[in-house]
Protein backbone atom coordinates (compact mmCIF):
# COMPACT_ATOMS: atom_id res chain seq x y z
CA UNK A 1 0.00 0.00 0.00
CA UNK A 2 1.88 2.97 -1.23
CA UNK A 3 1.19 6.45 1.56
CA UNK A 4 1.47 9.50 1.20
CA UNK A 5 4.52 10.90 2.55
CA UNK A 6 3.20 12.77 5.46
CA UNK A 7 4.36 16.33 4.65
CA UNK A 8 3.56 16.45 1.56
CA UNK A 9 -0.01 19.35 0.83
CA UNK A 10 -1.53 17.94 -2.56
CA UNK A 11 -2.86 21.35 -3.66
CA UNK A 12 -6.35 21.83 -5.44
CA UNK A 13 -6.25 22.70 -9.32
CA UNK A 14 -8.02 26.05 -9.87
CA UNK A 15 -7.59 28.97 -12.57
CA UNK A 16 -5.53 31.48 -11.88
CA UNK A 17 -6.69 35.54 -12.20
CA UNK A 18 -4.60 38.74 -11.13
CA UNK A 19 -5.65 40.81 -8.24
CA UNK A 20 -3.78 43.82 -9.75
CA UNK A 21 -0.18 42.20 -10.16
CA UNK A 22 -0.83 39.25 -7.66
CA UNK A 23 -1.80 36.41 -9.09
CA UNK A 24 -4.05 34.04 -6.71
CA UNK A 25 -4.90 30.83 -7.59
CA UNK A 26 -2.81 28.18 -10.06
CA UNK A 27 0.56 27.58 -8.85
CA UNK A 28 0.58 30.97 -7.74
CA UNK A 29 1.88 31.50 -3.54
CA UNK A 30 -1.25 31.67 -0.87
CA UNK A 31 -1.37 35.13 -0.78
CA UNK A 32 -1.93 36.83 2.66
CA UNK A 33 -4.32 39.88 3.09
CA UNK A 34 -6.07 41.99 5.48
CA UNK A 35 -8.57 45.11 5.61
CA UNK A 36 -8.80 48.69 6.60
CA UNK A 37 -10.72 49.40 9.61
CA UNK A 38 -9.90 53.24 9.44
CA UNK A 39 -12.66 55.75 7.81
CA UNK A 40 -11.87 55.73 4.13
CA UNK A 41 -12.73 58.95 3.85
CA UNK A 42 -9.70 59.80 6.39
CA UNK A 43 -7.05 59.11 3.34
CA UNK A 44 -4.39 59.82 5.36
CA UNK A 45 -4.98 57.47 8.04
CA UNK A 46 -6.02 54.80 5.55
CA UNK A 47 -2.78 54.77 3.69
CA UNK A 48 -0.66 54.91 6.96
CA UNK A 49 -2.62 52.16 7.99
CA UNK A 50 -1.98 50.28 4.78
CA UNK A 51 1.52 50.96 5.32
CA UNK A 52 2.22 49.26 8.25
CA UNK A 53 0.12 46.33 6.89
CA UNK A 54 2.88 46.59 3.64
CA UNK A 55 5.95 46.29 5.90
CA UNK A 56 4.40 43.28 7.87
CA UNK A 57 4.22 41.43 4.40
CA UNK A 58 0.67 41.76 3.48
CA UNK A 59 -0.29 41.05 -0.11
CA UNK A 60 -3.93 42.71 -1.00
CA UNK A 61 -5.37 45.02 1.17
CA UNK A 62 -9.29 45.64 1.25
CA UNK A 63 -10.54 48.90 2.18
CA UNK A 64 -14.44 49.42 2.61
CA UNK A 65 -16.68 51.41 0.49
CA UNK A 66 -19.60 52.01 1.62
CA UNK A 67 -20.54 55.56 -0.17
CA UNK A 68 -19.80 57.78 -2.28
CA UNK A 69 -17.39 59.83 -0.65
CA UNK A 70 -15.41 56.62 -0.09
CA UNK A 71 -14.81 55.64 -3.31
CA UNK A 72 -13.79 59.59 -4.17
CA UNK A 73 -10.90 58.92 -1.64
CA UNK A 74 -10.28 55.57 -3.17
CA UNK A 75 -8.34 56.97 -5.97
CA UNK A 76 -5.80 59.11 -3.94
CA UNK A 77 -5.53 55.86 -1.73
CA UNK A 78 -4.06 53.45 -4.00
CA UNK A 79 -1.73 56.39 -5.42
CA UNK A 80 -0.24 56.37 -1.80
CA UNK A 81 0.50 52.51 -1.56
CA UNK A 82 2.05 49.51 -2.81
CA UNK A 83 0.02 46.74 -2.61
CA UNK A 84 -3.15 45.87 -4.78
CA UNK A 85 -6.43 47.31 -3.23
CA UNK A 86 -9.64 45.58 -3.17
CA UNK A 87 -12.55 47.62 -2.52
CA UNK A 88 -15.43 46.04 -0.62
CA UNK A 89 -18.76 46.79 -2.09
CA UNK A 90 -22.17 45.15 -0.56
CA UNK A 91 -25.27 46.69 -2.66
CA UNK A 92 -25.04 50.05 -4.52
CA UNK A 93 -23.50 49.21 -8.24
CA UNK A 94 -22.68 52.88 -8.30
CA UNK A 95 -19.91 52.21 -5.55
CA UNK A 96 -18.22 49.60 -7.45
CA UNK A 97 -18.00 51.27 -11.06
CA UNK A 98 -16.64 54.23 -9.22
CA UNK A 99 -14.45 51.79 -6.97
CA UNK A 100 -13.15 50.54 -11.01
CA UNK A 101 -12.78 53.75 -11.97
CA UNK A 102 -10.34 54.78 -8.92
CA UNK A 103 -8.34 51.78 -10.14
CA UNK A 104 -9.08 49.27 -7.56
CA UNK A 105 -7.53 46.02 -8.37
CA UNK A 106 -10.40 43.82 -7.24
CA UNK A 107 -14.18 44.60 -6.45
CA UNK A 108 -15.36 42.11 -2.96
CA UNK A 109 -19.45 41.95 -4.10
CA UNK A 110 -22.25 39.87 -4.34
CA UNK A 111 -23.48 40.30 -8.03
CA UNK A 112 -26.82 39.34 -6.88
CA UNK A 113 -27.39 42.21 -4.43
CA UNK A 114 -26.92 44.87 -6.95
CA UNK A 115 -30.10 44.95 -8.34
CA UNK A 116 -31.21 44.06 -12.36
CA UNK A 117 -29.74 42.71 -14.96
CA UNK A 118 -28.99 45.90 -16.42
CA UNK A 119 -26.52 47.05 -13.51
CA UNK A 120 -24.88 43.94 -13.25
CA UNK A 121 -23.49 44.29 -17.09
CA UNK A 122 -22.27 48.33 -16.08
CA UNK A 123 -20.27 46.54 -13.33
CA UNK A 124 -18.88 43.92 -15.62
CA UNK A 125 -18.30 46.41 -18.26
CA UNK A 126 -16.30 48.61 -15.66
CA UNK A 127 -14.37 45.64 -14.62
CA UNK A 128 -13.49 44.53 -18.23
CA UNK A 129 -12.57 48.39 -19.15
CA UNK A 130 -10.19 48.99 -16.00
CA UNK A 131 -8.84 45.82 -15.53
CA UNK A 132 -10.58 44.81 -11.86
CA UNK A 133 -11.14 40.91 -11.09
CA UNK A 134 -13.52 40.40 -8.13
CA UNK A 135 -14.53 38.18 -5.08
CA UNK A 136 -17.62 36.40 -4.96
CA UNK A 137 -18.28 36.81 -0.79
CA UNK A 138 -21.08 34.37 0.82
CA UNK A 139 -21.45 34.74 4.71
CA UNK A 140 -23.44 32.73 6.68
CA UNK A 141 -24.87 35.31 8.14
CA UNK A 142 -26.18 37.20 4.99
CA UNK A 143 -27.35 34.23 3.32
CA UNK A 144 -30.62 34.92 0.42
CA UNK A 145 -34.30 34.77 2.01
CA UNK A 146 -35.42 32.07 -1.05
CA UNK A 147 -31.45 29.53 0.53
CA UNK A 148 -32.91 30.34 3.75
CA UNK A 149 -36.27 28.87 3.23
CA UNK A 150 -35.19 26.08 0.88
CA UNK A 151 -32.70 24.98 3.83
CA UNK A 152 -33.90 26.18 7.19
CA UNK A 153 -30.70 27.57 8.15
CA UNK A 154 -27.42 28.46 7.01
CA UNK A 155 -26.01 24.74 6.07
CA UNK A 156 -22.56 24.31 3.80
CA UNK A 157 -25.27 23.08 0.55
CA UNK A 158 -26.80 26.56 1.17
CA UNK A 159 -23.59 28.28 1.10
CA UNK A 160 -22.38 26.60 -1.98
CA UNK A 161 -25.49 26.98 -3.97
CA UNK A 162 -25.16 30.70 -3.15
CA UNK A 163 -21.98 30.50 -4.16
CA UNK A 164 -22.68 28.85 -7.58
CA UNK A 165 -25.90 31.51 -8.14
CA UNK A 166 -23.63 34.54 -8.08
CA UNK A 167 -21.25 33.14 -10.36
CA UNK A 168 -23.35 32.18 -12.70
CA UNK A 169 -24.47 35.73 -12.87
CA UNK A 170 -20.75 36.68 -13.89
CA UNK A 171 -20.64 33.85 -16.27
CA UNK A 172 -23.31 34.69 -18.08
CA UNK A 173 -22.09 38.00 -19.15
CA UNK A 174 -18.74 36.43 -20.08
CA UNK A 175 -16.63 37.29 -16.81
CA UNK A 176 -14.49 34.83 -14.99
CA UNK A 177 -11.73 36.52 -13.16
CA UNK A 178 -12.86 35.69 -9.82
CA UNK A 179 -12.29 34.36 -6.76
CA UNK A 180 -15.14 33.24 -4.14
CA UNK A 181 -15.22 33.15 -0.74
CA UNK A 182 -18.05 31.12 1.65
CA UNK A 183 -17.46 32.05 4.99
CA UNK A 184 -18.87 31.38 8.48
CA UNK A 185 -17.80 32.06 11.91
CA UNK A 186 -18.73 28.57 13.11
CA UNK A 187 -15.77 26.35 11.68
CA UNK A 188 -17.39 22.99 10.72
CA UNK A 189 -19.65 25.29 8.88
CA UNK A 190 -16.70 27.36 7.10
CA UNK A 191 -14.61 23.65 6.30
CA UNK A 192 -17.18 22.01 5.20
CA UNK A 193 -18.32 24.65 2.93
CA UNK A 194 -14.87 25.40 1.73
CA UNK A 195 -14.59 21.67 0.82
CA UNK A 196 -18.03 21.79 -1.22
CA UNK A 197 -17.58 24.38 -2.85
CA UNK A 198 -13.95 23.35 -3.92
CA UNK A 199 -15.63 20.29 -5.50
CA UNK A 200 -18.30 22.42 -7.17
CA UNK A 201 -15.94 24.65 -9.16
CA UNK A 202 -11.87 25.26 -10.14
CA UNK A 203 -12.38 29.29 -9.45
CA UNK A 204 -9.55 30.25 -6.70
CA UNK A 205 -10.81 30.19 -3.10
CA UNK A 206 -10.02 33.29 -0.24
CA UNK A 207 -10.15 31.51 2.36
CA UNK A 208 -11.47 33.01 6.07
CA UNK A 209 -13.33 32.15 9.19
CA UNK A 210 -15.38 35.44 9.67
CA UNK A 211 -15.62 37.35 12.73
CA UNK A 212 -13.31 34.76 14.81
CA UNK A 213 -12.60 36.99 17.86
CA UNK A 214 -10.36 38.39 19.77
CA UNK A 215 -6.59 37.86 18.85
CA UNK A 216 -6.10 35.14 20.92
CA UNK A 217 -9.08 33.03 20.39
CA UNK A 218 -9.54 34.51 16.95
CA UNK A 219 -5.93 32.94 16.08
CA UNK A 220 -6.83 29.40 17.34
CA UNK A 221 -10.16 29.27 15.84
CA UNK A 222 -8.84 30.68 12.43
CA UNK A 223 -5.37 28.07 12.28
CA UNK A 224 -8.19 25.13 13.28
CA UNK A 225 -10.36 26.11 10.37
CA UNK A 226 -7.79 27.02 7.49
CA UNK A 227 -5.31 24.77 8.66
CA UNK A 228 -7.63 22.23 8.02
CA UNK A 229 -8.40 23.45 4.97
CA UNK A 230 -4.67 23.98 3.39
CA UNK A 231 -3.67 21.25 4.37
CA UNK A 232 -6.25 19.50 2.37
CA UNK A 233 -4.68 21.18 -0.79
CA UNK A 234 -7.53 24.05 -0.51
CA UNK A 235 -7.22 27.72 -0.66
CA UNK A 236 -5.83 30.27 -3.08
CA UNK A 237 -5.45 33.93 -0.58
CA UNK A 238 -6.37 33.79 2.64
CA UNK A 239 -7.42 36.77 6.05
CA UNK A 240 -6.98 35.68 9.61
CA UNK A 241 -10.14 37.74 10.95
CA UNK A 242 -9.60 38.91 14.08
CA UNK A 243 -10.98 41.75 16.54
CA UNK A 244 -7.59 43.49 16.54
CA UNK A 245 -5.41 45.66 15.32
CA UNK A 246 -4.80 44.74 11.25
CA UNK A 247 -1.16 43.95 11.12
CA UNK A 248 -2.07 41.27 13.60
CA UNK A 249 -3.98 39.33 11.04
CA UNK A 250 -1.14 39.66 8.52
CA UNK A 251 1.33 38.44 10.90
CA UNK A 252 -1.10 35.53 12.16
CA UNK A 253 -1.48 34.67 8.86
CA UNK A 254 2.12 34.11 7.69
CA UNK A 255 2.77 32.24 10.61
CA UNK A 256 -0.18 29.85 10.16
CA UNK A 257 1.32 29.38 6.17
CA UNK A 258 4.75 28.86 7.99
CA UNK A 259 3.38 26.35 10.58
CA UNK A 260 2.21 24.31 7.26
CA UNK A 261 5.15 24.89 5.50
CA UNK A 262 3.64 26.34 2.53
CA UNK A 263 5.12 29.69 2.54
CA UNK A 264 8.09 31.52 4.72
CA UNK A 265 8.74 35.41 5.55
CA UNK A 266 10.45 36.59 8.14
CA UNK A 267 12.08 34.71 11.63
CA UNK A 268 10.87 30.90 12.57
CA UNK A 269 11.37 30.79 16.15
CA UNK A 270 11.52 26.94 17.62
CA UNK A 271 11.19 27.46 21.32
CA UNK A 272 10.35 25.74 24.52
CA UNK A 273 7.81 26.37 27.14
CA UNK A 274 10.26 26.17 29.28
CA UNK A 275 10.84 24.41 32.97
CA UNK A 276 13.20 24.30 36.20
CA UNK A 277 15.70 22.92 33.53
CA UNK A 278 16.11 26.56 32.36
CA UNK A 279 19.79 27.64 32.13
CA UNK A 280 18.23 31.40 31.54
CA UNK A 281 14.67 33.33 30.94
CA UNK A 282 13.68 31.57 27.96
CA UNK A 283 10.17 32.88 27.67
CA UNK A 284 11.65 36.91 28.27
CA UNK A 285 14.09 35.70 25.63
CA UNK A 286 11.65 34.77 23.19
CA UNK A 287 9.38 37.69 23.61
CA UNK A 288 12.49 40.34 23.09
CA UNK A 289 13.89 38.18 20.15
CA UNK A 290 10.21 38.54 18.75
CA UNK A 291 9.75 42.36 19.08
CA UNK A 292 13.88 43.01 18.16
CA UNK A 293 13.58 40.33 14.83
CA UNK A 294 10.26 41.93 13.31
CA UNK A 295 11.95 43.95 10.79
CA UNK A 296 13.79 40.57 9.59
CA UNK A 297 11.40 39.45 6.29
CA UNK A 298 14.17 37.05 5.29
CA UNK A 299 13.00 33.34 5.88
CA UNK A 300 15.27 31.69 8.32
CA UNK A 301 14.61 29.56 11.27
CA UNK A 302 16.34 30.05 15.21
CA UNK A 303 15.73 27.72 18.00
CA UNK A 304 15.81 29.43 21.28
CA UNK A 305 16.06 26.06 24.25
CA UNK A 306 16.45 26.57 27.53
CA UNK A 307 18.84 23.59 28.72
CA UNK A 308 20.49 20.27 26.90
CA UNK A 309 18.02 17.50 27.20
CA UNK A 310 15.88 19.30 23.39
CA UNK A 311 18.52 21.79 22.60
CA UNK A 312 21.16 20.21 20.53
CA UNK A 313 18.37 18.18 18.46
CA UNK A 314 16.64 21.45 17.50
CA UNK A 315 19.91 23.52 16.82
CA UNK A 316 20.53 20.71 14.55
CA UNK A 317 17.69 21.47 12.18
CA UNK A 318 17.73 25.30 12.56
CA UNK A 319 20.23 28.05 10.96
CA UNK A 320 20.64 29.28 14.50
CA UNK A 321 20.64 27.61 17.35
CA UNK A 322 20.44 28.72 21.46
CA UNK A 323 21.01 26.07 24.12
CA UNK A 324 21.06 27.07 27.61
CA UNK A 325 24.15 25.23 29.47
CA UNK A 326 25.87 25.97 32.94
CA UNK A 327 27.42 29.01 35.20
CA UNK A 328 25.48 31.03 32.78
CA UNK A 329 27.30 30.57 29.61
CA UNK A 330 25.36 28.36 26.64
CA UNK A 331 26.03 27.73 23.35
CA UNK A 332 25.28 28.79 19.95
CA UNK A 333 25.04 26.83 17.15
CA UNK A 334 25.33 28.01 13.31
CA UNK A 335 24.23 25.55 10.90
CA UNK A 336 23.25 22.71 12.64
CA UNK A 337 26.86 22.93 14.40
CA UNK A 338 27.94 23.75 17.86
CA UNK A 339 30.31 26.91 17.29
CA UNK A 340 30.78 28.86 19.96
CA UNK A 341 29.39 30.37 23.51
CA UNK A 342 27.96 33.38 24.85
CA UNK A 343 26.95 34.81 28.34
CA UNK A 344 23.95 36.00 30.17
CA UNK A 345 24.72 39.77 29.91
CA UNK A 346 25.21 39.98 25.78
CA UNK A 347 22.67 37.01 25.28
CA UNK A 348 19.81 38.98 23.19
CA UNK A 349 21.96 41.34 21.37
CA UNK A 350 24.52 38.51 20.53
CA UNK A 351 21.35 36.44 18.21
CA UNK A 352 20.05 39.38 16.91
CA UNK A 353 23.38 40.27 15.30
CA UNK A 354 24.10 36.79 14.17
CA UNK A 355 20.12 36.72 12.56
CA UNK A 356 20.41 39.89 10.83
CA UNK A 357 24.08 38.58 9.31
CA UNK A 358 22.49 35.52 8.53
CA UNK A 359 19.84 37.81 6.75
CA UNK A 360 22.05 39.72 4.83
CA UNK A 361 24.23 37.16 3.36
CA UNK A 362 20.87 35.14 2.26
CA UNK A 363 19.68 38.11 0.49
CA UNK A 364 23.28 38.79 -1.24
CA UNK A 365 23.39 34.96 -2.22
CA UNK A 366 20.24 35.50 -3.50
CA UNK A 367 20.65 39.10 -5.33
CA UNK A 368 24.49 37.33 -7.07
CA UNK A 369 22.20 33.91 -8.40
Amino acid sequence: MSIRPYRDIIRRKSRQIMVGNVPVGGDAPISVQSMTNTLTTDVQATIRQIRQMEEAGADIVRVSCPDKESTAALKEIIAGVNVPVIADIHFHYKRAIEAALAGAACLRINPGNIGSADRVRDVVRAAKDYGCSMRIGVNAGSLEKHLLEQYGEPCPDAMVQSAMEHAKILEDNDFFNFKISVKASDVFLAVAAYQGLADACDYPLHLGITEAGALRAGTVKSSVGMGMLLWSGIGDTIRVSLSADPVEEVKVGFDLLKSLDIRHRGVRIVSCPSCARQAYPVIKTVETLEKRLEHIATPLSLSIIGCVVNGPGEARETDIGLTGGGNGTHMVYLNGMSDHKIGDDKLVDHIVKLVEEKAAMIEAAKNNS
